[in-house]
């Protein structure tokens, strides 16, 4: 008995040698200079100065609007903030104890989890904080084969459900708010995609069960395998609960938004709230530098004119606004990476489902679907 604790001691070594060469063998396909992220970033960033000095915003106005901030509606807006992250993380929660056997991570593990993903993708280009939480979870819970795989295919359910909320508000936007023709065109894209991509989910979790993969290709077993992340579309009650919380995280949002503007003595109507939302979460789909500070407030700015906002008092608005949302998203962020032993290092190397799986030496059964079904967050 003693010899095989001893081996698969080593074992269990022997594969965290190996998943610490990977994670600095495979990184991002980002330049890992600088000056080559520098320059990557460069002629967008250029794109935006020019249409920010087209603009001409008065640096004064925006000075006068930072001097007349309510703190209190600050304050108000942090914390609706922190509500829409905790019950978001309470979605990917349902979401995950859909898609794996018991033992079930601890919801504090997952908020933890949710958390440093957040920080990940605020301070990081592209998507770094999906595959952040993945990470956060894997060292924690007992190691399977395809565990990796399976918590990545959570990640993508856990997103489609955002669809839901997401057609909610482009219907109250579109029948209250004030918004340009060509605007309705692009919603009606989004709205387009949205379902799409809830339909691919739903009838991709009917399509192949983790159980029959064995036979298969690596590349197709880690798509079975991610296949099972989508567990909960499976379930009616799942996806119910998943949407609830979503619906409720991305209400505290909108709420949130709202705040920030009576705190800019912004007294537009919660429609214009509902704009700026849209119009933040469509610009940072693709994250080109931290946060795509600059391009965010033009965005912000353009539509808030049409309700009686200046032009400068709109874009210190949507400085103040990224702000409170980085202060939740960078604050909880930094202290679930330290709770967790973290460093901002590893944030940046964090591996692929594919080198994840390389890395993972134990063999462990698959787990069993139907049991899986079985399971709804509490």
């Amino acid at each position: 008995m003693g010899r095989d604790r001893a081996a698969s001691r080593r074992d269990l070594h022997g594969g965290d040698r190996v998943r610490h060469r990977l994670l600095h063998r495979f990184r991002p396909r980002l330049p890992h200079t600088v000056p080559g992220r520098v320059a990557l970033a460069l002629p967008l960033m250029g794109i935006v100065a020019v249409l920010l000095y087209w603009r001409g915003p008065s640096l004064s106005g925006i000075g006068d609007a930072f001097a007349a901030v309510k703190w209190q509606w600050v304050v108000l807006a942090v914390a609706l903030n922190l509500l829409s992250v905790l019950v978001r993380a309470l979605a990917w929660n349902t979401v995950i104890r859909q898609a794996i056997p018991a033992p079930y991570p601890a919801p504090i593990l997952v908020f933890s989890a949710f958390s440093v993903g957040l920080f990940a993708n605020a301070v990081l280009p592209g998507r770094i904080g999906e595959l952040a939480r993945v990470a956060v979870l894997t060292r924690k819970l007992p190691r399977r084969k395809g565990l990796w795989a399976t918590l990545v295919g959570t990640v993508f359910a856990h997103r489609v459900f955002d669809v839901v909320p997401v057609l909610l508000l482009i219907l109250y936007v579109v029948i209250t708010a004030k918004i340009p023709a060509w605007a309705i065109s692009i919603l009606l894209g989004i709205v387009g995609v949205g379902i799409g991509l809830f339909a691919f989910a739903f009838f991709s979790a009917r399509t192949q069960s983790v159980s029959r993969s064995d036979g298969l290709g690596a590349a197709r077993r880690l798509v079975a395998m991610a296949r099972s992340g989508l567990g909960v579309m499976r379930t009616p009650l799942g996806m119910s609960i998943a949407a609830f919380f979503q619906i409720c995280g991305w209400l505290f949002q909108l709420l949130a938004v709202w705040a920030a503007m009576r705190a800019f003595d912004i007294h537009a109507p919660l429609p214009a709230a509902g704009v700026v939302l849209l119009v933040m979460n469509v610009v940072t789909i693709f994250p080109f530098w931290p946060g795509n500070v600059g391009a965010l407030q033009v965005a912000i700015a353009a539509p808030l004119v049409s309700y009686g906002v200046a032009y400068p008092h709109g874009v210190a608005y949507g400085f103040g606004l990224q702000a409170i949302e980085a202060s939740v998203g960078i604050g909880i962020g930094l202290l679930f990476l330290a709770r967790e032993g973290l460093s901002f290092a590893m944030l940046q190397v964090m591996p692929s489902a594919a080198q994840a799986e390389l890395s993972d030496q134990q063999e462990v059964p698959a787990p069993d679907v139907e049991s899986v079904r079985a399971g709804v967050s509490g």
